[in-house]
């Protein structure tokens, strides 16, 4: 009689007991995204009390959803509100129509004949996005500012009689920002679709070359339309931060003269929970700003499963 017959004899489930073992090979990671990603949101309570930084929460006052109301409480902060979500929601607009180009870039890169450029190609373009922004925001300083070395070239040539500080600039913001997105993260949003392309099955190309496909229907009716579930995937989670900003990019492209075109819901939040140290006020925000996440990270699956579901019948 083997192990597992004495052991199903005896009552144990081998099939249960491995599937225990693998559980308790995941409990060390679940424990972490417990620490790190759960337990810190005890700190919403910090949106419920007029708190006070030294002071204990218990020591403060109950102030109930005030803070949550507190955008729409005068004309001023409205005014600040609608420009801040104007801004976050104008640029990430801005994003999503970009979510494009990534796509065809790997598509560019994956049509280079030689590989040795390709590599080439692709690592130049993707190690912008291990770039500090500090780091970058000084490269567009030392090419940006009026001593840069645009305006320098600008100025010799006689197109400019005297500098222009481009990154003090107010006009077209929105617009940087997104090329300075695109500049550093275009090579990296690639690589998932490259990823895509080269799954897709080589006979299926055979089978269209035999049938006297050109370089650009090959593309048209087998690239694209094996990538479209990809792209789908991505446009789901970039919807889910479509007011998720981050910081870093706007904070050190931000100044006096740009402000009321860069600040975004994140900045926002940070600078009146740690720079004005309003605590409550910014954690009421952080916590609207997840709930609509949430909200518009399910409505987007459902659009696109509906999507999914009608292309499937029109190939029907």
């Amino acid at each position: 009689m083997s192990k597992n017959e004495q052991k199903a004899k005896a009552g144990v489930n081998p099939r249960r007991k491995a599937g225990f073992r693998l559980f308790l090979l995941t409990t060390p990671i679940l424990i972490g995204i417990f620490i790190f990603s759960y337990l810190p949101l005890l700190g919403w309570i910090y949106a419920f009390f007029d708190y006070k930084p030294g002071l204990s929460i218990w020591d403060c006052t109950f102030t109930g959803l005030k803070w949550f109301t507190m955008p729409f409480a005068n004309s001023v902060l409205r005014g600040q509100f609608g420009r801040v979500m104007a801004n976050t929601l104008g640029i990430n607009f801005l994003y999503l129509i970009a979510m494009i180009l990534p796509m065809f870039f790997a598509i560019f890169l994956m049509e280079i004949p030689s590989k040795r450029y390709r590599k080439a190609v692709q690592t130049l373009t993707t190690i912008p996005n291990f770039i500090s922004w500090v780091l970058v925001y000084s490269a567009f300083y030392s090419l940006l500012s009026t001593e840069g070395l645009l305006n320098n070239l600008l100025v010799g040539m006689g197109i400019l009689e005297t500098p222009v500080n481009y990154l003090a600039s107010s006009s077209h913001m929105w617009l940087k920002m997104l090329g300075y997105h695109l500049w550093k993260g275009l090579g990296w949003g690639a690589i998932v679709y490259i990823s895509a392309i080269t799954s897709i099955d080589s006979e299926i190309y055979e089978a269209a070359n035999i049938d006297g496909a050109g370089r650009f229907a090959k593309i048209r009716h087998i690239t694209i339309p094996h990538l479209i579930p990809t792209f789908f995937v991505m446009f789901i989670l970039q919807i889910g931060n479509i007011i998720n900003n981050g910081i870093d990019q706007y904070l050190v492209f931000s100044n006096a003269m740009n402000q009321d075109f860069i600040e975004v819901l994140d900045l926002y939040v940070y600078r009146n929970g740690l720079v004005q140290g309003n605590i409550s006020y910014a954690t009421a925000i952080g916590m609207w700003k997840s709930i609509i996440s949430l909200i518009l990270v399910f409505g987007a699956n459902k659009l696109s499963k509906k999507i999914g579901r009608a292309s499937c019948r029109e190939r029907v």
